[in-house]
């Protein structure tokens, strides 16, 4: 009997033991492929030795100190490390322990910024269908994801939602990619309009889409088009990259690919790699201008912010991807994963979507190619996935809902960025005897 309150009450799980590398070992003698990441976290894999010595040291140096009575520094590099690195006319780091609490202090920090300025009517915020921003009260409430979100609807404060980026299924016939994205952006348009432009605090969205959605890609244009529009009404732009940023897709940021700045950018798992709890909201200056000019403070906190053994192994990450040009390497693997894909999927009955950028590619799986119908949900197919990799020696991160938080399957890939081309056959491989035997 465990006295932990799992996820699945009923499900007993593996005991992880050791980890090494892209390798997870149990208390059997098993070892998985983690071609996950976990959740897209494990971003430099497992016991990588220079994290493990940076986080010894900063142990026997000083593992804790409240924020309200000092600072640190390795948290003044880390935040150092990631202004330089961050979008132009970012100014300021705010660390937390994960996404969903980032997430959190980047809603109030948005609310806060326009109570600064003298617009306190500001009070709605717009996000996506679909989207998956964390499980606090107003990470889930700006979140889309229906499964997620219904039996706390009711604790949730109002949000709009607008239709995601979801070129595989809303992407018309004979319609361009750019024409569908600026179809999106007058819809959002038409949302703010109906609220009021000098109502809304923020459009939050993940720039890559995640857990929920399955590695859904912005169309050229798309994010663009939402920047000039949150501009020209004076709304600030949230973008959630807790799990495609920090080198995921093969740009620090996943918005530099896009060309866009945000306002707030939100990271995450990428961040510290696993190895601590860690998270952060990276800061435009005229935010934190304003609360410079205002009230002097920021009104939030954690007992953990900046806490000094998470920064310690978030900066060595982040040294670790510099140093060894990771970005670049998640680049070439990211092209090399995804030829593998259209190898084996390309053409399969069942899959109707390969999709992704960088390493973080996904399969959406259909019963139907031609329509997109998609299986009966109450199969479980990416749960029945789940199982079988895992029989298999493989980690996927499989979810489904993809369309409407009811409908749909996808299985997520995000390996580490140390993977080696070998170790990606193997994941390809044991990921299409899974679906296969799934199915």
């Amino acid at each position: 009997m465990t006295n932990i309150l799992h996820r699945q009450i009923r499900h007993t799980l593996p005991v992880a033991v050791s980890g090494r590398g892209v390798h997870i070992t149990d208390s059997t003698g098993r070892t998985y492929i983690d071609a996950s990441g976990g959740a897209a976290v494990s971003c430099l894999g497992h016991g990588h030795p220079d994290v493990i010595a940076a986080m010894h040291a900063q142990i026997d140096r000083l593992a804790y100190a409240h924020t309200s009575f000092f600072t640190t520094e390795v948290a003044e590099q880390l935040a150092k490390q990631l202004v330089r690195t961050a979008p132009a006319g970012t100014s300021h780091a705010y660390f937390v322990s994960g996404g969903s609490e980032a997430v959190e202090a980047a809603l109030k920090m948005a609310r806060q910024y326009f109570v600064e300025i003298g617009q306190p009517q500001r009070q709605h915020f717009i996000a996506r269908q679909q989207s998956y921003h964390g499980n606090t009260l107003g990470a889930l409430a700006v979140g889309g994801n229906l499964w997620r979100r219904q039996q706390f609807a009711p604790l949730l404060i109002p949000v709009t939602h607008v239709s995601a980026c979801y070129e595989y299924r809303g992407r018309a016939d004979g319609e361009s990619a750019q024409a569908y994205g600026q179809r999106l952006v007058v819809e959002l348009a038409a949302a703010i309009d109906q609220l009021g432009g000098d109502k809304v605090i923020a459009f939050v969205a993940e720039t890559v889409g995640g857990a929920t959605s399955g590695a859904l890609t912005p169309v050229p244009g798309y994010l663009q088009g939402v920047r000039e529009l949150c501009t020209r009404h004076g709304i600030l732009l949230i973008l959630d990259e807790v799990m495609c940023g920090m080198g995921r897709t093969g740009t620090l940021h996943a918005c530099e690919a896009e060309g866009v700045v945000p306002d707030l950018l939100v990271i995450a798992k990428g961040l510290g790699g696993g190895y601590q709890p860690i998270g952060a909201v990276l800061a435009q200056a005229h935010v934190v201008g304003a609360f410079a000019q205002g009230s002097g403070m920021f009104q939030h906190g954690h007992t953990y912010l900046g806490h000094p053994v998470a920064c310690a192994a978030a900066l060595a990450v982040q040294q670790v991807i510099h140093r060894d040009g990771l970005i670049a390497r998640v680049q070439r693997l990211g092209d090399d994963l995804r030829e593998r894909l259209v190898a084996a999927f390309g053409a399969h009955p069942y899959v109707g979507d390969i999709r992704g950028r960088g390493l973080f590619q996904a399969i959406e799986l259909v019963a139907d190619r031609g329509s997109k119908t998609p299986f009966d949900p109450t199969k479980k197919l990416h749960a029945r996935i789940k199982a079988e990799a895992m029989a298999r020696g493989l980690m996927v991160y499989p979810a489904g809902g993809t369309l409407d938080g009811v409908q749909g399957d996808h299985v997520l890939l995000a390996p580490p960025f140390i993977t080696t081309d070998a170790e990606l056959d193997q994941i390809v491989e044991r990921l299409a005897s899974a679906v296969a035997a799934a199915l």
